[in-house]
């Protein structure tokens, strides 16, 4: 048998094997430590809403009913468009109330200044009242960058959402009138 060499082109399989064998294992683990040393493991931090309206923006009188009557103004011509398309919708807006008969069901908007609030009587989703929230705004979103829209601040639910779901008219939000 020949003797192993790098000249003759046979190479010993032991070295081989002896020199993978070197090769260091590295292991990694996923448990959190804290940097504090009476806490072992941490528990994962909670989750923070992302921007969940808590409380109505503050507007004077004149800004409610500004942006009160650009939304029912708004809502109004939306459903006089689609009461072109449907005969079988009615609809009344008369001293800042609105009106709307859909199918046998009949909804009623209006706007509460003392409250500075837009109140809903709808047949679907029952009585809801509604506050003027400016969402993303804060240290964490662009300056003057914030959305308004009017919010039940009980559940969250947005007055622009439901009008869509229960009347099928789609109202832009408000983001046309100044904040």
């Amino acid at each position: 048998m020949p003797v192993p060499s790098p000249a003759n082109g046979i190479i010993a399989r032991a070295s081989i094997v002896r020199n993978v064998t070197t090769v260091r294992a590295f292991q990694s683990s996923t448990g959190s430590r804290s940097i504090m040393p009476d806490a072992e493991n941490p528990a994962p931090k909670e989750s923070e809403p992302i921007d969940e309206p808590k409380v109505a923006t503050g507007l004077t009188a004149e800004e409610f009913h500004e942006r009160a009557d650009h939304y029912l103004n708004e809502l109004v011509q939306r459903l006089e468009e689609a009461q072109e398309k449907d005969p079988g919708i009615e609809v009344d807006y008369s001293a800042g109330v609105l009106e709307v008969t859909l199918q046998e069901n009949t909804f009623v908007l209006n706007k509460q200044p003392p409250n500075k609030q837009i109140w809903l009587s709808s047949p679907l989703s029952g009585p809801k009242r509604f506050d003027w929230v400016v969402s993303q705004e804060g240290m964490d979103f662009k300056e003057g960058g914030g959305v308004g829209d009017w919010i039940y601040l009980r559940d969250g639910s947005s007055l622009t959402e439901i009008l869509r779901k229960e009347l099928g008219v789609d109202v832009s939000v408000d983001d046309q009138v100044p904040r």
